[in-house]
């Protein structure tokens, strides 16, 4: 029987270990439903139910997967700053490991979006990379997740290497801000504006729309949910190496 742990009086106290890890498999059965669903009704719904675009023809149909992968790769990013900046400030463990859980995800984030722009820019722009502002920032931010990924390899002390990934997560932050706002910082290159936009005038038609919000639902709860699958092995990892270091000091 499993023991109950008392209420918590405080939101940072799901930075424990123990709490964490009771909160996150109580949450992951809703999420896992959740995310299949979105994607499914997004996926579906834009690949076999939406008109080709009278000027893109059916390339435009990889919106579904390159809006939604480039979104999570640069909000990705951004989640690993406030969970290092907690680490920081704060100390608590399971921030720094959901940092070091989320680099993978982002990182293959980001190589999809890099690889469908290819796909989706080549037969709109005759080639497959150009140096755009966007693509450019964009290849940038992945450098800096593989960065980030082998600095944690090469570190054997977890917590040293917590610090050293916190700080170049931090500098790393400039380009995922430039990958998301590089068209606003520089009013010139060939990637179009933002699909999705708080100006209605922006965003993409209507029959586009609505699919690539349950895609976009549905690629965030996929990050969500590897997440919390990721940092509960990190989790698990760390403490089987404390109980192998108490057991060869024993």
């Amino acid at each position: 029987m499993s023991e109950r742990l008392p209420k918590p009086t405080s939101l940072w106290e799901y930075a424990n270990p123990r709490r964490f890890m009771a909160l996150s498999g109580f949450l992951l059965p809703f999420v896992a439903v959740g995310t299949a669903a979105a994607l499914l009704i997004g996926l579906i719904w834009g690949f076999f139910f939406t008109p080709d675009d009278y000027r893109q023809g059916s390339t435009v149909k990889i919106i579904y997967i390159h809006v939604p992968s480039a979104m999570v790769a640069i909000n990705a990013w951004l989640m690993m700053l406030v969970a290092s900046l907690i680490w920081l400030i704060r100390r608590h463990h399971v921030s720094a490991l959901a940092a070091k859980a989320a680099a993978p995800v982002g990182a293959t984030m980001t190589l999809i979006a890099l690889a469908t722009g290819a796909i989706w820019g080549q037969p709109m722009w005759g080639t497959w990379w150009a140096w755009d502002p966007r693509l450019t920032s964009f290849l940038v931010l992945f450098l800096f997740y593989l960065g980030y990924m082998a600095l944690w390899a090469a570190i054997e002390n977890d917590d040293t290497a917590a610090e050293l990934t916190s700080v170049l997560c931090i500098v790393g932050s400039v380009f995922a801000v430039l990958s998301r706002y590089a068209l606003v910082f520089w009013n010139q290159g060939l990637h179009q504006g933002a699909s999705l936009s708080l100006d209605k005038e922006e965003n993409v038609s209507d029959v586009f729309y609505w699919p690539l919000l349950f895609c976009l639902a549905g690629f965030v709860g996929f990050f969500i949910l590897l997440i919390l699958v990721r940092t509960r092995t990190e989790v698990r990892a760390r403490r089987m190496k404390a109980l192998q270091a108490r057991e060869r000091m024993a």
